[in-house]
């Protein structure tokens, strides 16, 4: 017995299956944008939460508005600011981390894909991985302990990945993630001496510039990159 087909039953096939295929895009898409939609959400709450500041330094208590080139981030984070006005930005701040965590979280997990050797892989993966609770915390009262252990897993991953740049044939890549750890170990140098006027403008270096790199390689490296690279 011979059936014919229906034209109807035929297009309605088509149009699911383009829908389908619509769909499967759309999450490549989202899934592939995730880093940088989530730093661009963090970047964009920080930004709001440095607006909403009541306002006061540790040189001078009765400034208003949040001051990039003297107040720390970590003074949004505190119940009161040092003004000792009721601080309107915390909720913003918080979040901004939550998304900021997740983003380097997420970031560390992509990247470990791209390398072939296991060890260096997992190590990438699992401590990056780690650094999310720990970097999300630095918004509590345990900020200073939260920080030291956010930092040391967050640069030991920036670390083991610039070993890999190193040997690989990404020039700007190699120089840059050199320049990144270099501000990273001048912050450190800063807090250990305590020079905390310096210490508030090169934070914003520090960040900016591991932000910076994060986005590089996540979207301007692939797996080709590390291929040969064991």
């Amino acid at each position: 017995m011979t059936f014919f087909k229906c034209p109807f039953f035929a297009n309605t096939q088509t149009v699911i299956g383009h829908c389908e295929r619509t769909k499967l895009s759309d999450n490549k898409m989202i899934k592939k944008y995730l880093v940088l939609t989530g730093i661009a959400i963090s970047v964009s709450l920080l930004i709001i939460a440095t607006l909403n500041y009541p306002g006061g330094t540790d040189q001078n208590m009765n400034t208003l508005g949040f001051s990039w080139s003297e107040n720390f981030f970590s003074n949004l984070f505190k119940e009161n600011a040092l003004n000792g006005a009721t601080n309107s930005a915390k909720i913003w701040a918080i979040i901004s981390m939550f998304f900021y965590s997740f983003s380097c979280a997420l970031f560390f997990y992509n990247f470990s894909k791209k390398i072939v050797n296991k060890i260096a892989s997992n190590f990438i993966k699992y401590v990056g991985i780690l650094t999310m609770p720990f970097t999300f915390f630095i918004a509590t009262p345990y900020h200073d302990l939260m920080l030291a252990i956010s930092n040391t897993l967050f640069w030991a991953c920036i670390i083991c990945i610039t070993v890999y740049l190193l040997k690989s044939n990404l020039h700007f890549f190699k120089i840059y993630a050199i320049i990144c750890l270099l501000i990273y170990y001048y912050t450190m140098y800063l807090y250990i001496s305590k020079d905390w006027n310096s210490l508030a403008v090169v934070q914003k270096w520090n960040n900016i510039s591991a932000i910076l790199l994060i986005l590089g390689l996540e979207y301007f490296t692939d797996k080709k990159d590390f291929a040969n690279i064991r």
